[in-house]
């Protein structure tokens, strides 16, 4: 830590003036250890499972990262064949807000907070509900 109260070398400074550890990246096809940044490769890919928790606007968007240009071609590839689904990134979207709120909420209130129509909002709370009764007819139980 520095006088300021803050780690000091080996961390990024967040803007809300909180470091995490300057940790390396892993290539998400195989997992090897990417020690050199220079050896980092990335893609943005579409994805409607991703959401970001931090910025709204990175979400239906999956950062890849890879250790060479085989392995992020593959990657790309596995998010080329997924399909989108949209009522998907509209239930993630509805699951983050009312994981932020207290009590009832009116879906028209839930759609403008997601930044939704109320069709989407009601396609992405119908989406949840089905997947979720799929899970309990596999598994039983709460899912």
């Amino acid at each position: 830590m520095d006088d300021t109260n803050r780690p000091g070398d080996g961390w990024d400074e967040d803007e809300d003036g909180y470091g995490e550890p300057d940790l390396p990246e892993l290539c998400d096809e195989c997992g090897v250890t990417i020690e050199d940044e220079a050896d980092e490769l990335y893609a943005l890919v579409p994805d409607s499972s991703a959401i970001n928790d931090a910025d709204p606007r990175g979400d239906g968007k999956r950062l890849l990262t890879a250790c060479s240009i085989d392995h992020l071609a593959q990657l790309v590839e596995v998010y080329r064949r997924r399909p989108f689904q949209p009522e998907e990134l509209w239930a993630a979207k509805v699951c983050r807000e009312l994981a932020q709120t207290d009590g009832p909420v009116t879906l028209e209130a839930l759609a403008v907070a997601c930044d939704l129509s109320p069709q989407q909002a009601q396609s992405g709370v119908d989406w949840h509900n089905a997947r979720a009764r799929e899970w309990r007819h596999r598994f039983g139980g709460e899912p």
